[in-house]
């Protein structure tokens, strides 16, 4: 019987597991490194250990700083969440050999499972897509091999996962390029640069098949999932049931998985991932030995919880010898700190506010206060919604995610949503190529409604109020204590500049002028905070939330979506310069893993520059002009901060 378990993770998976251990009556001790001291797993978890470092070598990757935490706190099992350790069979066994309970699958399925290319050569009477699995690794065989295969061919890392080491090529120029690249970022991700070939299969959809084992023999199928909407290969929507499937080809895929887990003695939780091509054909790529980030939907389809079911099987119980087919439609969108319009970009710093939607489930680890490091995966929470079908799932969460409120971060809130409203998802009609192919998601230019702009210009007035200066050539006078005096305020948002001219009319009402229009503005209503607003413009009352950021910044939320909106001064000398041109600056903090150029070389606009390592992921910083290298600031091996010079380029 399990009393006590040690979280060998963070974020909101550690959470997650708390919940159900806490529903069980079973105690649970968290584990943290420094940069996760005042996390909320740390929090709601009934003791905590202080594992190391912020790096996760330091600490979540540390086998014997796990293992001597569980020891230390008389802990009986271990759960390895997933991601970190979680299919590493080293740290499975460890657990075993310290006297612990490991909750997961047996040591010998992690390893067998944990190479792409093992995996598809034990494996017997499963479909494979046609590739290169072989042990000659040089660039050489790999090279030929592309060739045999036809292009395009997909470069993947053997021990990979998430998307790290993995590139699609399109032709034999781009091959060594890829080749070298995806090496350094297997290496750096899972310590292995083994490296797979594949034929990229037409119109792929990503399926999921969720089976689940216990240790009396039995293997059943919980259903499917599709996670075809992808970027940068890494899932961001997934839903079940399935709308590429019909039930002849479910049948078969449920069989196949099941055989994949009768083959390897398994048991706990597993996923059997296939892709499915435009001919109802269906290829096994890989199984994840480990609990998913996606696995919410199939609890809300099914009503099992599976980290109960986890602990269930560790502790000896059988599970139900029956495959579950889902009930009704989830559907799960994962909540990134990132910026879709610049190539994903993760983003980094204090979280101002997060407040969750009531009416979905939402899984996190975050809250307001909270700080997004450099040191771990963006991924800050999933929100799930479930409906009776499809289209009714799809609704609430899109009504959810426009009360989801994250602000004080560049994330992919409004990206979701655009995606999840696209007339060819709603229709069905996706493969993993879904966001290249519409570029237009991308774009977060729409211009600002006035009644974010006016609340933003009201709580500059209002709240932050620092300067007290006239206004230009008009002959009136801008005193923020002068009751009914004009204010302007100024922002700008992307390359846009808005104008607020304000005009005090009486108590909490104002004219307002944006741009050439002209509006009657009611204040009904302000949190004690001043950060909600309920206001009306020409008797259109809104709610809106303006929080106040550093360096001039506010964020303003309305409407269900969220902007960054910088203040400038109304005034025309207040304006300056803030780069040196010609100067290439990093976009977050990271190692430089590469430099391509040299001083004195010319370059193309479009060229890679300078490789960025930068959580987990390789960032490539091209040129924005073509010119010549004048400076070279930062060299391989060196960190460097956000907004760091990393080269100066002359324009031609």
């Amino acid at each position: 019987m399990i009393r006590k378990l040690l979280i060998a993770n963070r974020g909101e998976i550690a959470c997650r597991i708390i919940r159900t251990c806490r529903e069980m009556g079973i105690s649970t001790v968290a584990v943290y490194s420094d940069a996760d001291a005042r996390a909320l797993h740390v929090e709601r978890a009934d003791e905590a250990v202080h594992i190391g470092g912020s790096p996760a070598p330091e600490s979540y990757l540390n086998i014997e700083k796990l293992i001597t935490a569980a020891q230390r706190t008389g802990a009986d099992a271990v759960h390895p969440g997933y991601g970190f350790l979680a299919e590493n069979a080293r740290f499975a066994q460890a657990v075993i050999d310290a006297g612990l309970i490991f909750v997961g699958p047996p040591p010998g399925a992690i390893e067998a499972m944990g190479s792409k290319r093992g995996a598809k050569l034990m494996l017997k009477g499963i479909p494979i897509v046609p590739g290169y699995m072989g042990d000659d690794q040089s660039d050489a065989r790999l090279i030929a091999e592309a060739a045999q295969i036809g292009f395009p061919v997909m470069v993947k890392a053997s021990a990979g996962g998430g998307g790290k080491g993995m590139r699609q090529v399109n032709s034999p120029d781009e091959l060594p390029a890829a080749l070298a690249a995806a090496r350094r970022e297997a290496k750096q991700a899972f310590g292995d640069d083994t490296l797979l070939l594949e034929k990229v299969v037409t119109n792929p959809r990503h399926v999921e098949v969720q089976i689940f084992g216990d240790r009396h023999g039995n293997v059943i199928a919980l259903g499917e999932r599709e996670c075809t909407i992808q970027r940068r290969h890494q899932k961001i929507i997934e839903e079940t049931p399935s709308t590429a499937l019909t039930p002849d080809l479910r049948a078969h895929m449920f069989e196949a998985a099941r055989s994949i887990g009768t083959q390897l003695g398994y048991y706990s939780a597993g996923t059997v991932e296939f892709l499915v091509d435009d001919q109802k054909n269906f290829y096994f790529m890989e199984m994840n030995t480990r609990l998913q980030v996606e696995h919410p939907i199939t609890e809300e389809t099914t009503g099992f919880d599976l980290v109960r079911w986890q602990i269930m099987v560790a502790e000896g119980y059988p599970l139900p010898d029956m495959d579950v087919y889902p009930a009704g439609h989830a559907i799960e969108v994962r909540i990134y700190a990132e910026d879709p319009a610049h190539e994903f970009l993760p983003s980094t710093g204090a979280i101002l506010r997060w407040r969750e939607p009531s009416e979905v489930r939402v899984d996190s680890g975050v809250r307001t206060g909270d700080t997004v490091s450099v040191y771990y995966d963006p991924m800050l929470a999933k929100v799930i919604a479930y409906g009776e079908h499809r289209d009714g799932a799809i609704r609430r969460l899109d009504h959810a995610l426009a009360e989801l409120q994250l602000l004080g971060l560049r994330n992919n809130i409004a990206f979701l949503r655009r995606v999840l409203t696209h007339p060819d998802h709603l229709a069905g009609n996706i493969t993993t190529g879904f966001i290249a192919q519409h570029p237009e998601l991308l774009a977060d230019d729409d211009p600002l409604p006035p009644a974010a702009l006016v609340a933003a210009a009201i709580t500059r007035a209002t709240v932050g109020a620092r300067h007290a200066v006239p206004l230009p050539n008009d002959g009136r006078v801008y005193w923020r204590n002068n009751a009914y005096r004009p204010i302007r305020e100024r922002f700008k948002h992307g390359t846009d500049v808005y104008d607020v001219l304000l005009t005090p009319a009486a108590s909490d009402s104002y004219t307002a002028q944006v741009g050439d229009q002209t509006y009657a503005v009611q204040v009904w209503a302000r949190s004690d905070d001043g950060e909600d607003i309920t206001l009306s413009l020409d008797g259109h009352r809104r709610q809106v939330t303006v929080v106040q950021g550093d360096n001039d910044t506010c964020w303003v939320h309305f409407n269900g979506y969220s902007v960054a909106l910088m203040w400038l001064s109304p005034l025309p000398e207040g304006r300056r310069a803030a780069e040196a041109e010609g100067s290439l600056h990093a976009p977050m903090p990271g190692q430089i893993r590469a430099v391509t150029v040299q001083v004195g070389q010319k370059v193309n606009l479009g060229d890679v520059l300078v490789i960025l390592e930068a959580m987990k992921m390789e960032h490539r910083i091209k040129a924005p002009y073509a010119g010549e290298i004048v400076a070279i600031h930062y060299q391989v091996g060196q960190s460097v901060p956000v907004d760091a010079v990393l080269l100066e380029l002359r324009p031609e």
